[in-house]
């Protein structure tokens, strides 16, 4: 009776599980300017699910035809109402209004859209979006995002505050430093172990250490005082090359509505 319990809770988790999945990629798609037909929608929907399931992060598809507002400012406030400040989240912005694409980056998807993943990302769709081929386009971030996500946050990432200046590295280990590490720990554990027991040549049970014999206490009194203290601040310009500079690529913020954000965008 125990086992078939268990087996039937394990299969309401996995049904469960999936369904908060399906569910969160089904308000995923807001096709205001009614680009897709239904049929695209629901094979965007269907992309969208084990996308969000293996970032952690929303993903949105947004399009209209009645912005007046900055098209990066809207993606941004857009993801911002939806899943609040510094969440994981990407948004994919079509302003027909304006004739703009932005994608629009916010949490841990600011650091694996780095900012020449985004211009890598942009190139491959332009040439959608100006043929007018919006689902495709839309196929291509979808993609991108999930690809570069797959490649994980490269080695030497920052992100560069374009509006202060600040640069914030993140150190990131690899799947060989990893290994190394865990190699390396094993055997140094493994030369300390054996060393000790020849040196000592311990026998487990009957040997006492003579505490009282070996040891000794000096007390002394110490008393700190401190005189000053300095602080050095000094503004770090901010880097205006494309490819986000450094080996590892960085990633542009700023600030819209008190969250962080990245992203980038083009005309069409």
């Amino acid at each position: 009776m125990r086992k078939i319990s268990f087996s039937f809770l394990a299969i309401l988790f996995l049904l469960f599980g999936f369904t908060v999945n399906v569910q969160a990629a089904q308000d995923s798609i807001d096709d205001q300017a009614s680009l897709f037909t239904l049929e695209e929608v629901a094979q965007l929907k269907e992309t969208i699910a084990p996308i969000e399931a293996k970032t952690k992060a929303r993903v949105f598809i947004v399009t209209n035809t009645d912005n007046d507002m900055d098209s990066a400012r809207f993606a941004d406030y857009y993801m911002l109402d939806r899943i609040g400040k510094n969440e994981n989240g990407i948004t994919f912005y079509l302003d027909m209004a304006q004739r703009k694409f932005i994608i629009s980056t916010s949490g841990n998807m600011i650091d694996y859209l780095t900012d020449k993943r985004i211009e890598q990302s942009l190139d491959a769709i332009e040439p959608s979006m100006i043929a007018g081929n919006y689902f495709q386009a839309t196929q291509i971030f979808l993609e991108k995002t999930s690809y570069y996500f797959d490649q994980g946050v490269s080695g030497g990432h920052y992100r560069v505050d374009t509006e202060t200046g600040k640069i914030t590295r993140y150190k990131s280990l690899t799947t060989t430093e990893i290994v190394i590490a865990f190699v390396a720990a094993i055997v140094l554990s493994g030369i300390f172990f054996a060393v000790s027991i020849s040196k000592y040549q311990l026998k487990f049970g009957t040997y006492k250490y003579p505490f009282r014999e070996k040891s000794s206490l000096n007390l002394t009194r110490r008393n700190d005082v401190l005189v000053n203290s300095f602080v050095t601040t000094r503004r770090i310009p901010r880097n205006n090359s494309s490819g986000g500079g450094g080996s590892g690529g960085g990633s542009s913020t700023h600030s819209t509505g008190g969250g962080t954000f990245g992203g980038g965008g083009r005309s069409f």
